[in-house]
């Protein structure tokens, strides 16, 4: 909806910056908040949308999303993964740097950019840590980040070498940017394609060890330690990896860490079904490590909630288990997965949530938090938290439609956001 004057009634806002949960009408007029307060009365020009029971919060922005372009539009395109994004309920979200060719040069950002202008969704790039992805030599970080870049990431290719590592900490710590690590150490998990233990064995399956997640955050921990630099976990996905994001922060140290909402639902059980849309990297953990994702949740140690949005066509997923790819979309099940599974299992609060989809991200990539003021820009997250829905792959705006979840009921789901002077209701 492109109308300029709205008028959003009986919202019930959360906005954990300023404390603010209570009831409230807020007008809208070319994009910016004009009032914020109990009762407004709208005049006949106004678009007015009755939000009573729906949670309006500062835009959700998902900072781990593939999309693909350039290089892979088979599999999704800046266009589709914005639609996706939206639909699902994010007003931002993160590109990450695999595409083809990758995120190492400003050109290719500013082909992104170009591409991403004028969207209902803001897009952010990740630049890469060295060229082609491949470990060896620095990307020009300098001119990335003058170009765009929020963060730095080989994302699924790890800086494997401690050298090339505290190079890029050193780097990054002068443009006040994250490193994000994809944290597996290959020589541990080379191979594998499930979580190491008794489902593994009993499957047949070569296994990805817990233990090469946790000597990649040992190692990096060390590094930012002797660096000062800031860095970042990418889904993060074992108990003994928590542990050690805890203890880091306990020391003070520049770390955050985010969970994609898979991590948090499933469990190494579920590849008994052989469903190929279980299969990603990490590896779904075992049970004890999805409590343990879910007291990191609640204590603090993780700081965010990110999809890891990875679609792929549908042949490469209808092979072996084997041969298939790694990854799953997540964009538009992923508020209805952190409602069920976190917000009515009393694992976080309203305000929690937020933070962790909101605030915390844009803290991480020193952006600026979204402020529900006057004067300010609006962008919005609308949330119906008590509305019950089926899981439907074929309504997502995804090009992907590689989901566990298809068919799964969820409690609670995306209304709409606002964002760049634009009204955008979901269609889930």
């Amino acid at each position: 909806m492109n109308n300029k004057i709205f008028l959003l009634k009986k919202s019930h806002l959360i906005d954990p910056v300023n404390t603010e949960d209570r009831i409230v009408d807020i007008l809208i007029v070319d994009g910016i908040i004009q009032k914020v307060t109990d009762s407004i009365t709208a005049d006949r020009n106004t678009t007015i949308i009755d939000l009573d029971g729906k949670i309006v919060c500062p835009g959700f922005l998902d900072m781990h999303v593939h999309l693909r372009e350039p290089g892979y539009e088979y599999k999704e395109t800046i266009n589709t993964g914005l639609s996706a994004a939206a639909n699902g309920g994010f007003t931002a979200l993160c590109c990450m740097p695999n595409t083809q060719p990758v995120i190492d040069s400003a050109s290719t950002i500013r082909l992104i950019q170009e591409k991403a202008k004028n969207k209902i969704v803001d897009v952010y790039p990740i630049g890469a840590v060295t060229k082609g992805r491949e470990g060896n030599e620095l990307s020009p970080m300098m001119e990335l980040a003058e170009t765009g870049a929020v963060a730095f990431s080989d994302d699924g290719s790890p800086v494997g070498s401690a050298e090339v590592m505290r190079r890029a900490l050193e780097y990054v710590s002068m443009l006040r940017k994250p490193i994000i690590q994809h944290a597996e150490e290959l020589s541990l998990s080379q191979g594998g394609i499930m979580n190491e233990g008794y489902y593994s064995t009993k499957l047949g399956m070569p296994p990805i060890p817990s233990i090469a997640e946790e000597v990649m955050i040992a190692r990096d921990i060390h590094l930012i330690e002797y660096t000062k630099a800031q860095y970042h976990v990418a889904h993060i996905s074992t108990r003994n990896a928590i542990d050690l994001v805890r203890g880091a922060k306990k020391k003070n140290l520049s770390i955050s860490c985010e969970v994609a909402p898979h991590h948090f639902v499933l469990t190494e059980e579920d590849v008994c079904s052989f469903d190929t849309n279980t299969k990603m990297n990490p590896p779904l953990r075992s049970r004890d490590d999805v409590q343990a994702l879910k007291e990191g949740l609640r204590d603090g140690t993780i700081d965010a909630i990110a999809t890891d949005h990875a679609p792929h066509s549908f042949d490469e997923k209808q092979v072996e288990y084997t041969y298939a790819p790694f990854g799953i979309v997540g964009l538009e099940t992923a508020i209805g997965l952190a409602c069920t599974e976190l917000l009515h299992q009393n694992i976080l609060t309203v305000q929690g949530l937020v933070e962790k989809c909101s605030v915390n991200p844009r803290n991480i990539l020193h952006l600026p938090v979204i402020k529900f003021e006057e004067g300010q820009r609006a962008n919005i997250t609308i949330i119906d938290p008590s509305v019950e829905w089926i899981v439907d792959m074929h309504r997502f705006k995804s090009k992907g439609r590689n989901t566990p979840f298809h068919g799964k009921r969820l409690k609670g789901k995306p209304f709409g956001i606002f964002n760049n002077g634009t009204l955008l209701l979901t269609d889930l």
